[in-house]
């Protein structure tokens, strides 16, 4: 495997795990006392962050650490996105929600790539051999389809 490039692609998901845990704090906070708010904080953001914690592990074993200059972009991004156009120039609104959801979506389909991709090599690198990948996949595949009744919920109110 080419040592070079493994460092980059974890820093990169690294980053976006970031992004995502910070995106369902905002979506969560945002949609407290209903029935999303309470799944997406008591159920989705603390297996997110648990899943970024097993990535950043992953790459304290490798030796990598997570790039200063992505984690600093990725927060830029995750508050850039707060200043859309919405249809509620001050206020959360039904495209905010699903905006949100689609973006926790994104996310998750990507960690799910992540962990399938790892797995897919882990026979050429010794230290990757012992990671549950596969667990971890069906976990990111649980959590978008826990998702997606909210999200298309999301779509019926901001379009229906």
């Amino acid at each position: 495997m080419p040592a070079r490039l493994l460092p980059i692609y974890l820093q990169d998901h690294f980053a976006g795990a970031s992004f995502g845990v910070e995106l369902a704090r905002r979506a969560a906070r945002e949609n407290q006392g209903t029935d999303l708010g309470t799944f997406l904080a008591e159920r989705l953001l603390p297996e997110i962050v648990e899943d970024r914690k097993t990535l950043r592990l992953l790459m304290e074993q490798l030796g990598l650490r997570p790039s200063g200059v992505k984690a600093a972009a990725s927060s830029l991004a995750e508050k850039a996105g707060r200043l859309k156009l919405n249809g509620g120039l001050l206020r959360y609104s039904p495209l905010s929600r699903l905006l949100e959801l689609e973006g926790l979506a994104a996310g998750i389909e990507g960690k799910y790539a992540l962990w399938l991709s790892l797995h897919a090599v882990r026979d050429r690198d010794r230290r990757l051999a012992n990671i549950d990948f596969e667990g971890l996949a069906q976990r990111a595949r649980s959590q978008r389809e826990r998702l997606e009744p909210f999200r298309l919920a999301a779509a019926v109110e901001a379009f229906g």
